[in-house]
């Protein structure tokens, strides 16, 4: 069954990303609808849920510690982007998930086109943000805290911390600032295994997603230039006020899986409820 459900997806990635190659640029102008309707799935087309579920059942996420919730909330906001061409580099969705310990392998870097994990690595949080648990966000100049929200991958350089990339924020007042702030995705010894090993909290950034040093040259050179990137956390503030989040639109894989014709296996069709996993 998840061979099945891997394999549409597959599929239905792919031809997401051609139609959504030829949609005509537009503002993130967004229509608004309450949040709690996409979770429960009362607003969702059969063929989201179906997607979402083949992606994080396929992915194996949870074991990986990802919640549905997490994972949910990162693809309706990379399906709003790619609907609106903000996406340069379709298929790569990253996930900071800040709800998790810094002691946990909190980044995913997924290739939904696949359906594989690339990377489930450790990640920093601002020193502000809190300590092994990061619960305060900010998107203010000398906050030394991390941003919420949705962020797209830009040009890399060589600075301080050696090998950088660039982000842009892209959700006015949670994280519109980044690249003011400088803060960037770099390598750092104070984040590794070893340091989870031994028990030894992360150390942490001032605000940046700074990785392992081992990983960095070959996370930044798999997700630059133009890719989604989601920092989770389940913030009452940011959850009601992100557009992206909040957003009423036709998700392109919907699209995509309505031009394909997909047939849903008759063992994940439930009349009462829509799509449901055995």
């Amino acid at each position: 069954m998840k061979k099945l459900l891997l394999i549409s997806s597959v599929s239905i990635c792919v031809l997401t990303s051609i139609i959504a190659a030829t949609k005509p640029h537009s503002d993130l102008g967004v229509t608004t609808v309450k949040h709690e309707a996409f979770l429960t799935g009362t607003d969702n087309s059969p063929e989201v849920n179906y997607w979402i579920d083949s992606l994080y059942t396929g992915m194996n996420l949870s074991a990986a510690g990802l919640t549905r919730t997490a994972f949910f909330d990162a693809c309706k906001g990379y399906e709003y982007l790619l609907s609106q061409n903000v996406i340069q580099k379709p298929g790569l969705l990253t996930i900071c998930d800040y709800s998790q310990s810094s002691s946990k392998k909190r980044l995913y870097v997924l290739d939904l086109n696949a359906g594989k994990v690339l990377f489930n690595t450790y990640v920093s949080h601002g020193r502000k943000s809190g300590n092994d648990y990061a619960t305060s966000f900010s998107n203010r100049e000398d906050s030394y805290k991390s941003s919420l929200g949705f962020l797209v991958t830009a040009e890399t350089y060589i600075g301080d911390n050696g090998y950088s990339m660039r982000l842009d924020g892209i959700e006015k007042g949670f994280n519109d600032n980044v690249r003011n702030r400088a803060i960037v995705m770099h390598g750092s010894n104070y984040v590794n295994g070893e340091r989870a090993s031994s028990k030894i909290m992360m150390g942490r950034s001032f605000g940046c997603p700074a990785v392992p040093a081992a990983q960095v040259k070959s996370i930044i050179d798999c997700i630059k230039g133009g890719s989604c990137i989601f920092n989770f956390y389940p913030d009452k503030t940011y959850t009601k006020n992100s557009k992206i989040l909040n957003a009423s639109f036709v998700w392109p894989v919907a699209q995509s899986m309505q031009l394909a014709s997909v047939k849903f296996p008759d063992s994940l069709i439930n009349t009462d409820t829509g799509i449901t996993l055995n």
